[in-house]
């Protein structure tokens, strides 16, 4: 009895790898030569969707993450790749707001307070790019993330009509993003979960015209 529970897990701990393996290619197969880390190479497009991250890690720091999507933002939009910022991210309670201190940010960063849009409700990814399509209208976005997170954004958008490139944020050693890079292969599987269950946002609401 206990060999062959032992085969069995062996069996399930197998599939399980291949499954991530699986799900991790095609995102990064679907996202090939769609994201750039130069500005100078990147096309332009109108709107740059920057997803949300908590601007500060659980011990207080300051959150890479968060510091290296503000340079990236910037970056781009004073190279005109840009025209205007939608930020999505995450607006769970008063106590808690990704749009709001990403923008006072972005601000202070010298961007002009009238280009900057903000979605409440992209408390996930799936919600940032269901929303970027169906709630601001938009049929092209640029990305702005790490390279990895561009990449299950980019794939989740072709599955909604939207079409999407990356411009990569400055991505964190291994050592200090090893919680996040391992957390990514996950989200990858979840993904395709989503994709089979036609998972949607957490919110609708009425559409909003980005001019």
């Amino acid at each position: 009895m206990l060999k062959k529970i032992l085969k069995i897990s062996g069996l399930l701990i197998i599939a399980l790898i291949l499954i991530i393996f699986a799900c991790n290619s095609i995102i990064s197969g679907t996202a090939e030569d769609k994201t750039y880390s130069d500005v100078a190479l990147v096309p332009a497009n109108r709107v740059g969707l920057v997803l949300g991250t908590s601007n500060r890690l659980t011990n207080g720091s300051p959150n890479p993450y968060y510091t290296y999507r503000i340079n990236a933002t910037k970056e781009l939009y004073n190279a005109g790749k840009i025209k205007f910022i939608l930020v999505s991210g995450d607006n769970g309670s008063i106590y808690y707001n990704e749009p709001n201190t990403f923008k006072k940010d972005l601000i202070k960063a010298g961007i002009p307070e009238e280009v900057v849009f903000l979605d409440y409700a992209g408390f996930r990814t799936l919600d940032s790019m269901f929303r970027a399509k169906f709630i601001f209208g938009l049929d092209n976005v640029t990305v702005i993330s790490q390279k990895f997170h561009n990449e299950r954004a980019i794939y989740i958008a072709e599955q909604k009509g939207l079409k999407a490139i990356g411009f990569n944020a400055e991505d964190v050693s291994t050592s200090q993003g090893l919680k996040v890079q391992t957390r990514e292969y996950l989200a990858r599987v979840k993904v395709f979960i989503d994709m089979v269950l036609n998972t949607q946002p957490k919110f609708y609401g009425a559409s909003i015209e980005i001019k």
